[in-house]
């Protein structure tokens, strides 16, 4: 028996499809709020992509502080490093970001390690000595 190994599709079309279309083209299969944000911004997100490739091509990290741009099918495959308020987060875009924007996969808030109670924090660790 022979497993065969779904292949990636986004709105019926595969990856190399969507790779050889324009970021305008691409905005049209988003979701309404993604899509306005792409049309909004394609400027922005087209200089990202060609200073990415440039990057990419010196072997240098891609670093940006742009947390609202949406991925899109040219991004793919890039290592994107992504500024999440005190440093930045190694991120392997794949196929199934398509559509999320940077901001989501570099959380900015930790969540909260709650341990045991310090010295002073209740009434009764007040009388313990403190060195």
């Amino acid at each position: 028996m022979e497993i065969k190994k779904k292949e990636f599709t986004f709105k019926g079309k595969t990856l190399e499809e969507l790779q050889t279309l324009e970021v305008r083209e691409f905005a049209k299969l988003l979701r309404s709020r993604q899509r306005r944000s792409v049309l909004r911004n394609f400027q922005k997100v087209e200089d990202f992509i060609t200073r990415a490739k440039e990057k990419e091509a010196k072997k240098k990290p891609i670093k940006t502080h742009a947390r609202d741009l949406v991925v899109v099918p040219a991004m793919i495959g890039m290592r994107i490093h992504i500024y999440k308020g005190n440093g930045f987060t190694p991120i392997d875009m794949i196929s199934d970001m398509l559509g999320h924007k940077f901001g989501e996969f570099a959380p900015t808030r930790v969540k909260a390690k709650h341990t045991k109670a310090g010295v002073g924090a209740t009434k009764g660790s007040k009388s313990k000595s403190k060195k």
